[in-house]
């Protein structure tokens, strides 16, 4: 039975992507079609309807506003349903528009502010288990967190109780047998865990003829995890795999263990009683005025130092903050006005950054600074606090030159861009201004030569 041109690519695209719903770009609206249309209509509450797709042929057929995207996007993400989005790649014209994937959205790999928690990282973890040891690695693509571990089998439930993925990818013959693992799971054909394959795909990633650079080139297992994320990041989220420099191999030796049960009855995170955040050790402790700091304390809370060299430092710098008000105050005032700079930076590394992550970031290096310089020179000041503190001033000096102050509300009279800036779009809007200016003197003067004050 025949079927119209948009019907055929759209099932070409749907083979590529059958476990995922795919947003099917049409104009002004993301469309679903069939299954996918059934699912989002229930999920989103929306209309469920039907278009032609061929003669005598009939789909069901439910769509969102393109520019609704992030709202209905998290509440299918939050449900664990994968979204493929399918974009118009030529502009509308003669002849059916191309249309392609450009990235599959997964709860383990949202960039999306959001539908993110600023105060927690967002991990997509890989697991790979061999007889008693397995590797996890974790990656959190909104931070450009890159890590991973070789562990006995009976450290995995407590380790990703710690990690709390927002996605879990396991290979499909992968027998997980007691092990209690997070809902959102994905399933992986076993050759991404194959030993050459994973180790030979970080290579790559990283353009390095050895991994011991990255203390894991004698984990087996830990490569076979980090290269099992790294694949699946190459075929659902290119843009994040250039914010992913650098891999951490960490020890869980090297921390102190706490299993579900400790953690649950220390009230950590989640009060035993409610089981929410109110109430537990975190809530108490968390003074944080930072997104970046919120994350970081967690991170240690939930992994206590065993080195008692480790530990003395991070006691030093506390103390030195308690004794020293006067600093401590004016630094947490500064730091309330710093915004979340890891998820900042990544989003203008993949490309996504809007005007006003910007002008945030121009705005937090620069308060950055002014915390730097009121931390340095004080008597007894660990200096090594400040030593990763860097303000960017070129990147702060070329923000400033290019951005207006208040792009959002410039946007839609092309005014983001200072004038200045640059002189080919100077004289563009120019040209478009004395074009106006030509045609409203062209209007005034034929009504006052033809009489007609209603001429357009």
């Amino acid at each position: 039975m025949p079927i119209t041109p948009l019907r055929r690519q759209y099932l070409k695209i749907k083979q590529r992507y059958p476990q995922t719903i795919v947003f099917f770009r049409l104009g002004d609206f993301y469309e679903t079609f069939d299954d996918d249309a059934r699912t989002t209509a229930k999920e989103l509450e929306i209309t469920l309807t039907s278009r032609e797709m061929g003669k005598g042929q009939r789909v069901p057929l439910a769509g969102i506003p393109y520019h609704a995207l992030d709202n209905y996007l998290a509440r299918l993400i939050g449900k664990g349903y994968k979204v493929a989005i399918c974009e118009q790649m030529t502009p509308p014209g003669k002849g059916l528009v191309e249309r392609d994937v450009i990235r599959v959205v997964t709860p383990g790999t949202v960039v999306e502010p959001g539908m993110l928690a600023d105060k927690s990282n967002n991990y997509l973890v890989s697991l790979v288990i061999d007889g008693d040891e397995a590797g996890i690695s974790c990656v959190d693509i909104t931070t450009g967190e890159f890590a991973t571990t070789q562990l006995p089998l009976s450290q995995v439930s407590d380790e990703l109780e710690r990690l709390h993925p927002a996605e879990l990818l396991l290979s499909e013959s992968l027998d997980i047998g007691g092990l209690t693992l997070p809902a959102s799971l994905t399933r992986l054909d076993d050759y991404w865990f194959d030993p050459e394959t994973a180790a030979q795909t970080l290579l790559d990633h990283f353009a390095v003829a050895s991994l011991e650079g990255y203390g894991c080139a004698h984990l087996p297992m830990a490569v076979r995890a980090a290269g099992a994320v790294i694949h699946y990041l190459q075929e659902n989220q290119k843009a994040a795999l250039g914010q992913l420099g650098h891999l951490a191999t960490y020890s869980t030796q090297s921390f102190m263990v706490i299993d579900a049960h400790t953690r649950h009855n220390l009230e950590l995170f989640a009060s035993a009683r409610w089981g929410a955040t109110s109430g537990s050790l975190l809530s108490v402790i968390d003074l944080t005025r930072t997104a970046m700091g919120g994350r970081l304390l967690k991170r240690w809370l939930g992994q206590p130092l065993l080195d008692i060299k480790q530990l003395t430092g991070r006691q030093e710098a506390v103390a030195w903050f308690s004794d020293n008000t006067l600093v401590r105050h004016k630094a947490m005032s500064l730091l309330g006005d710093i915004a979340d700079l890891e998820r900042l930076v990544n989003r203008v590394r993949s490309g996504i950054a809007m005007p006003r992550d910007l002008v945030a970031l121009r705005s937090s290096l620069e308060k950055l600074a002014e915390v730097k310089a009121e931390i340095e020179g004080n008597e007894g000041f660990p200096s090594r606090l400040s030593s990763g503190l860097k303000p960017c001033p070129d990147a702060v000096s070329l923000i400033e030159q290019a951005i207006a102050d208040e792009p959002a509300a410039t946007l839609e009279r092309g005014g983001v861009i200072r004038a200045g800036f640059s002189k080919e779009l100077d004289d563009i809007r120019q040209a478009a201004s004395d074009a106006k200016r030509y045609l409203a003197n062209l209007e005034r003067q034929e009504k006052e030569r033809t009489g007609i004050k209603s001429l357009k």
